[in-house]
């Protein structure tokens, strides 16, 4: 790969981590209500998926969610359906409370493992994420070159940048709670929740290029 093409990839990969989306909103709904320390593993949850997602692709398996209407429909199916369960956890989710700031670890535990699992099952239940994969990194592999170490930096590089725009969207949910009201949190926290909703909404009227 050219140093150009490099920075190309950067420059991309840098704009479509910055948009919205809904591990973004978990990263800050996560702080907000469960601290730093749920919002961490609720951000690994969404790299490994994200990472799965790039093995998929590289493995040729994306072009198999293209091409079967009835996998990509079921997959839509399942990830609106788990956007809006979430939306609605998010909904009556309740900050956390400073003063219990040193919660027990088998709590922590239990916030981290869910907080794990929803990010993970957000990144692999959105086919939109893996067909977008499958068209966006092969337009800069070099087919030429042994593909398997190029999607490996290309699938690295993007989570890197990807993890560095979640780490900030929690740290900002837990500045919040130090800085605003009970009442102005439970309205931010709402606020994610109608994200994931509209989220929700724009996957189950979305349309593949060409259908």
């Amino acid at each position: 790969m050219t140093l150009d093409t490099l920075l190309l990839y950067l420059a991309a990969s840098l704009v479509l981590a910055i948009t919205p989306g809904p591990t973004m909103l978990l990263a800050l709904s996560n702080g907000i209500a469960g601290g730093m320390r749920a919002a961490v593993w609720g951000i690994v949850g969404a790299s490994v998926g994200a990472a799965i997602l790039v093995a998929i692709v590289a493995l040729g398996l994306g072009s198999l969610l293209a091409a079967s209407e009835w996998l990509f429909n079921a997959l839509r199916a399942a990830g609106v359906a788990y956007l809006v369960w979430l939306g609605i956890k998010m909904w009556r989710s309740q900050p956390v409370d400073i003063g219990a700031a040193l919660a027990t670890s088998s709590s922590d535990g239990r916030s981290g493992r869910i907080a794990f699992l929803r990010s993970l099952t957000v990144a692999l239940s959105n086919p939109k994420t893996l067909l977008f994969f499958a068209a966006f990194l092969p337009q800069f592999i070099d087919t030429g070159s042994p593909q398997g170490p190029q999607y490996l930096v290309l699938g690295a590089i993007f989570i890197g940048i990807d993890t560095c725009i979640m780490l900030g969207y929690a740290a900002a949910g837990t500045q919040a709670v130090r800085w605003l009201s009970r009442r102005s949190l439970r309205m931010l926290n709402r606020g994610c929740a109608a994200g994931m909703w509209l989220l929700a909404a724009t996957l189950a009227l979305w349309r593949r290029p060409g259908v």
